[in-house]
């Protein structure tokens, strides 16, 4: 067998599901599933690190800009409110 043809064909669908149902088995669903989380949290504390403080603080902004539109959208304009005051008492 050469090197270079198991390497190419290495991750067929087959393959994976063998590699799978094996790992299922070692580790179990709840392991399984609190690796995934702990992987998770580790990617993500990753990704936080590397960002810098300038960085953090326009995600900030932006995220408080969004939510002033967001009231903004919810709430009435004054000028329409009275508009339609104006209307009623005609």
């Amino acid at each position: 067998m050469d090197a270079g043809n198991f390497a190419g064909n290495f991750g067929s669908p087959t393959q994976l599901i063998i590699i799978l149902v094996i790992v299922l088995i070692l580790f179990g669903g709840k392991r399984l599933r609190s690796l995934g989380s702990d992987l998770g949290n580790a990617i993500k504390g990753f990704k936080n690190s590397m960002s810098t403080p300038e960085d953090a603080e326009k995600e900030e902004q932006q995220k408080v800009e969004a939510q002033k539109l967001e009231q903004q959208a919810k709430t009435p304009d004054a000028s329409t409110v009275n508009e339609k005051s104006e209307h009623k008492q005609q």
